[in-house]
């Protein structure tokens, strides 16, 4: 797993998805920044992830190169991995269910490509992985240290990802029914609930709205609006197109064997695969009305646009197809056939998490990479960049320029005013702009100059420079 991330990485394909882009940067921005603190750790996005990172993101060479996300999503994967081999042997009481288990999640490309990638899914799906496996110690053998681990693992998971609100209530009942115990259950309440809790008050402090992460401007809810797209208030198309996301990310083999392997582990009375199944369960109800379409080619409209939430599907069909190791050689034959797809067609045009970050990131990182080759030679220490914190962030990283001396929207009041008069607010000498952006119109009515245009695909990238003062 550590080399898949490493060939990634050394391609410089791990940061093709915009919102690997913008998680290195905002790791990065808590400490290099005009107004650096706790609220640069923004709104909607969680912050577990970010602060993990930060300490790596502060290391220079690892920032511009974004090896910094690299190394917490390879790590993460691997620990996912780990903790489902350890929650199967446990739960299906055989080490070949383990084996299994481990190797059909870490086998898989596209879990693969998000390993080398500054995404969130590698980490949720390590904290969601510690769930499980200390809440299989917690049934059998009721220790408190079992319950509060689960607790904290609960807790990251909502720290991580909105997908960890729903194990918290599914995680309280577990406790509540393995051991009839009131005091563990109000303990795992307490640990895990601290997560949402404490993100509420984040919100309200930096936001003052309690609920800005669902309801704000940069919320799916805010992006979406009251746009239709399919399985918009249709469970049945939603249904419809999350299993075929779910298929072309885990593959048919992993998906009818994890099938196969969930009837037999419902039918030992085995029922932890189902505390698994609830982060699909979010997707669908996200689609329905959460704002969060999915789009895959063969589907209308015919492309890529959240095509990796599929993956939550995997964890669930690797710990399922343990059920079916009962012997070694079995064992073999189930991790053959569920990576088989993968190795009968190995192209990387397969490998949708792949492809998605490669068609929608392509033209953006050619522009922004041709951008900031220019802004690297032209730009001198002390100089302030105008920049949006969208893709455009990329430009100052590969530049090298240190967030402290950019202006984006993570500066709160700082931005809307340098935007409105910048020749009253930190005076930044350069601005880069998206073509028919507010940057750019503000650089054109005040008394700057276009220097440079970078284009790539429907991508276009513009640099103005201040006059000089007569």
């Amino acid at each position: 797993m550590g080399l898949a991330a490493w060939l990634f990485y050394r391609s410089g394909e791990h940061l093709h998805y915009g919102d690997a882009e913008a998680h290195l940067n905002i790791a990065r921005r808590i400490t290099d920044s005009i107004t650096p603190g706790v609220e640069q750790i923004g709104t909607v996005w969680l912050p577990l992830p970010h602060v993990l990172t930060m300490p790596l993101a502060n290391i220079d060479s690892l920032w511009r190169g974004g090896l910094a996300g690299t190394v917490v999503s390879s790590a993460s994967a691997i620990l996912a991995a780990w903790f489902l081999a350890l929650a199967a042997s446990r739960a299906y009481g055989t080490a070949a269910a383990g084996v299994v288990a481990a190797l059909v999640f870490a086998l898989n490309p596209n879990l693969l490509y998000l390993a080398s990638a500054p995404m969130t899914e590698p980490l949720f799906f390590a904290c969601e992985a510690a769930l499980l496996l200390a809440l299989v110690r917690y049934a059998q053998s009721g220790s408190a240290t079992s319950v509060a681990l689960a607790g904290l693992a609960a807790a990251a998971g909502a720290l991580t990802r909105y997908d960890g609100w729903f194990l918290i209530p599914v995680g309280a009942l577990v406790v509540f029914v393995a051991r009839r115990n009131l005091g563990h259950t109000f303990l795992f309440a307490a640990l895990a609930g601290a997560a949402p809790l404490y993100w509420f008050a984040h919100n309200r402090w930096f936001y003052s709205n309690w609920l800005e992460f669902y309801n704000g401007p940069y919320s799916p809810h805010g992006i979406q609006g009251d746009k239709p797209y399919p399985g918009r208030g249709d469970w049945f198309v939603a249904l419809r197109y999350y299993g075929a996301a779910a298929v072309a990310n885990a593959g048919w083999g992993a998906i009818a064997i994890g099938a196969l392997g969930l009837a037999v582990s419902l039918a030992r009375r085995v029922w932890w695969p189902l505390l698994l199944a609830v982060v699909p369960l979010f997707y669908l109800a996200s689609m329905h009305d959460g704002g969060s379409p999915i789009f895959l080619p063969g589907l209308w409209p015919n492309s890529y646009y959240n095509s990796r939430y599929g993956l939550a599907v995997l964890p669930l069909a690797a710990f399922a197809a343990g059920a079916l190791a009962i012997r070694p050689w079995i064992a073999v034959a189930l991790i053959a056939a569920c990576v088989s797809p993968w190795f009968f067609y190995p192209r990387r045009d397969g490998w949708v998490v792949w492809k998605e970050a490669q068609v929608n990131g392509r033209a953006r990182v050619a522009a922004t990479h041709d951008a900031a080759l220019y802004l690297r030679d032209e730009y001198k220490r002390g100089d302030r960049v105008f920049v949006s914190f969208g893709d455009l962030i990329r430009v100052p990283r590969e530049a090298g320029i240190p967030l402290r001396e950019t202006i984006h929207e993570g500066n709160g009041l700082i931005y809307p005013a340098a935007l409105a008069r910048p020749d009253l607010f930190l005076w930044p000498r350069w601005v880069v702009a998206a073509e028919g952006s507010p940057e750019s119109r503000m650089a054109r009515k005040r008394d700057y100059e276009l220097v440079r245009i970078a284009r790539s695909g429907d991508r276009t990238v513009e640099i103005f420079k201040k006059r000089p003062e007569r």
